[in-house]
C-alpha cells in the first residue's frame, strides 16, 4: 500500500474512533493506540499537552515510560511548540538540545495540535531507525491531527 493510501485509510479509521467524542484525553488515548497498531518501525507514540504557557506535560501514549515535563523551546517537542510547526528529525542525535527519553530512539516527528489558533498539545512519534519519517509521513500525520483538531471545538 502506498503511503498516501495508508494515511487516507488511517484518517478514516481515526474519524470513526474520535469523530463524535469531544473529550481531548479520550481521543488522544485512542489516536495513540491506533498509531501504535498501524505504524511500522516506531518505538513510542503519544501526546504532550501544554501545561501553562511554558511547559508540556506527558499525555496519553504507547511505549516505554517517558519524560514527564518538557519546557517550551527544549528538545524536539518543545521546539515544535516554540516554532509552531512540525519537526521532522532524521537523526535526533544531531538535533541541538535533544531530550533522550529513550536511548533507542534515532528519528522523530512532532506535530503541533491547535485549538483556536494556539498550540495546546503535540503528537510525538519516535523510531529506532534513522530517517524513518519523510514528507509523506509529515503530510499524513498533519492531516490526521487536523481531523483531531475538529473534535476540540472552540
Amino acid at each position: 500500500m502506498q503511503k498516501q493510501d495508508f494515511y487516507h485509510s488511517l484518517i478514516l479509521q481515526a474519524k470513526g474512533l474520535i469523530g463524535d467524542e469531544p473529550n481531548m484525553i479520550a481521543n488522544m488515548a485512542n489516536l495513540s493506540a491506533l498509531l501504535w497498531m498501524s505504524l511500522e518501525d516506531i518505538n513510542w507514540v503519544g501526546f504532550y499537552i501544554m501545561d501553562g504557557d511554558d511547559e508540556l506535560v506527558l499525555g496519553p501514549f504507547q511505549g516505554k515510560p517517558a519524560c514527564i515535563r518538557i519546557p517550551v523551546g527544549k528538545g524536539v517537542c518543545g521546539t515544535a511548540v516554540a516554532m509552531q510547526q512540525t519537526q521532522l528529525v532524521e537523526d535526533v542525535h544531531l538535533f541541538p538540545g535533544h531530550i533522550a527519553c529513550d536511548a533507542a530512539s534515532n528519528s522523530e516527528i512532532v506535530v503541533p495540535v491547535y485549538r483556536n489558533g494556539k498550540v495546546v498539545a503535540v503528537l510525538d512519534i519516535d523510531s529506532p531507525s534513522l530517517a524513518r519519517f519523510d514528507e509523506q509521513d509529515k503530510q499524513g500525520l498533519e492531516a490526521l491531527i487536523n481531523a483531531f483538531e475538529l473534535t476540540l471545538g472552540a
